[in-house]
């Protein structure tokens, strides 16, 4: 493939935290001049069937992806961006539903917190915007607290009440980095660290981070995302050079009005990094 591609390559659907359909996810793309495109769904691969035959309608070339839900060092949770993976390899499959398990008891303990803080009835609230308790995220938490009028707009509820530190944060046991990287590779895909911009560390915490990732198989790095500002991205791409990541490409797509960036609506990367789209068919 190209390297100077209008790849998006981080995107999710109402299958996890996202409000298209993951046919519409896909559409919406295509109509937007994305030229590959990988649905990442977190901590689930419900939503790849549909949006791999969608794509096929639409002459759009698809990846599969997930976006894994990982514990890192003192209370930190990072974001592993699987790519190219056979979305029924077994150890893959049920790493997530091991995931996905915890995911209700921990919504259960962020509504007893915000109701200390006033917000009552939030787990009944959030689970009016997913269906599915094992899907459950903080991101329809958001949406509820904007329902009430606390907040105008999703994106900006978790620095308010959602983000470590606030009213609403519980901390949960997710994967381990090399839980999350041993499923992909066995899976017969790559591994991608999601938006590094966003991650509250240090400068040595990142770096501590990365070359750990590095060590255990990771290959990428999203260089350009929704969330990256310009300096992010200059930082992003230094990492990729030091430790010779590909750079990868996603916007971070949740739905119309509640994301930074539209799907394909990225700058291109810098030309002197190897895409991550070079390793994928």
């Amino acid at each position: 493939m190209k390297a100077a591609l209008n790849a998006d390559l981080h995107c999710h659907s109402m299958v996890s935290d996202g409000l298209l359909t993951p046919a519409d996810v896909v559409r919406r793309a295509q109509g937007n001049g994305v030229e590959f495109l990988a649905l990442t769904d977190h901590d689930e691969l419900g939503g790849l069937a549909e949006a791999a035959a969608a794509a096929q309608q639409v002459g759009l070339p698809f990846v599969n992806g997930v976006e894994i839900s990982v514990s890192w060092g003192d209370d930190q949770t990072i974001h592993i961006v699987g790519l190219g993976f056979d979305r029924e390899h077994g150890s893959l499959v049920e790493g997530l539903a091991k995931i996905r398990s915890g995911r209700d008891s921990r919504a259960r303990r962020i509504a007893a917190e915000l109701d200390k803080v006033g917000i009552g009835g939030a787990y009944e609230g959030a689970l009016k915007y997913v269906g599915n308790p094992e899907l459950i995220s903080r991101s329809h938490f958001a949406r509820y607290i904007v329902e009430l009028g606390h907040v105008k707009e999703v994106k900006n509820v978790f620095d308010c009440w959602l983000a470590k530190g606030k009213p609403g944060y519980v901390a949960h046991p997710w994967a381990s980095m090399e839980e999350a990287l041993g499923w992909i590779a066995d899976a017969g895909g790559i591994a991608v660290v999601a938006h590094p911009g966003r991650y509250r560390l240090t400068r040595d915490e990142i770096k501590e981070m990365l070359s750990k990732f590095k060590e255990l198989g990771g290959v990428g790095i999203e260089v350009l995302s929704g969330s990256h500002d310009a300096s992010h991205i200059r930082n992003c791409a230094r990492f990729a050079r030091r430790y010779g990541f590909l750079a990868s490409r996603g916007s971070d797509f949740h739905g119309p009005g509640e994301s930074w960036v539209d799907l394909g609506r990225l700058p291109s990367l810098p030309e002197d990094l190897t895409p991550v789209w070079t390793r994928l068919r």
